[in-house]
């Protein structure tokens, strides 16, 4: 256990000094607090290329994306389905670990419900939407490292393709 602390504490020290951005130690991690599920716009999101077979239209509200001190990406994702059904979720990538959790979601109505002990699973296991897997692979992960809101926005502006 102590050459594993002590290669993270390597790793780290060689990612600061090449101007990488932070690595979070995963032995120390610890989640920020969470804030509030926040407002959405339906009109103004920025689309997920989605896989073929899902039917369901997703996209992201750009203003909603932040990047905690703890790694996280939060952001809110809105799914529209053929009958024009609206439902959003707040939600996190944790993007050392490969992981999302899901803080609150929202009905047609718009107001948030707060999932009472939101659960970290892996962002494959998000099935039959994947929207999870395939944000952090649009533009909220590089590799294992979260990028800045300026780099994922850009990403997601420019259609970067999901490698299914």
């Amino acid at each position: 256990m102590r050459l594993n602390h002590a290669l993270a504490s390597l790793c780290l020290a060689c990612a600061s000094t090449i101007g990488a951005q932070p690595v979070i130690n995963p032995l120390d991690w610890v989640e920020d607090s969470v804030p509030p599920a926040p407002a959405f716009s339906k009109d103004a999101l920025i689309a997920l290329n989605m896989p073929p077979y899902v039917s369901l239209k997703v996209g992201v509200d750009p203003l909603t994306i932040s990047v905690g001190s703890d790694g996280v990406v939060r952001y809110v994702v809105v799914m529209r389905n053929e009958s024009g059904s609206v439902n959003a979720a707040f939600e996190g990538i944790r993007c050392t670990t490969d992981e999302f959790t899901t803080y609150a979601r929202a009905g047609t109505s718009g107001s948030w419900t707060v999932v009472a002990q939101p659960k970290w699973r892996s962002v494959t296991d998000n099935m039959p939407s994947r929207h999870a897997h395939v944000f952090a692979r649009q533009g909220a992960c590089e590799g294992r490292i979260a990028n800045s809101r300026d780099e994922i926005l850009a990403a997601l502006r420019r259609g970067k393709k999901f490698q299914h």
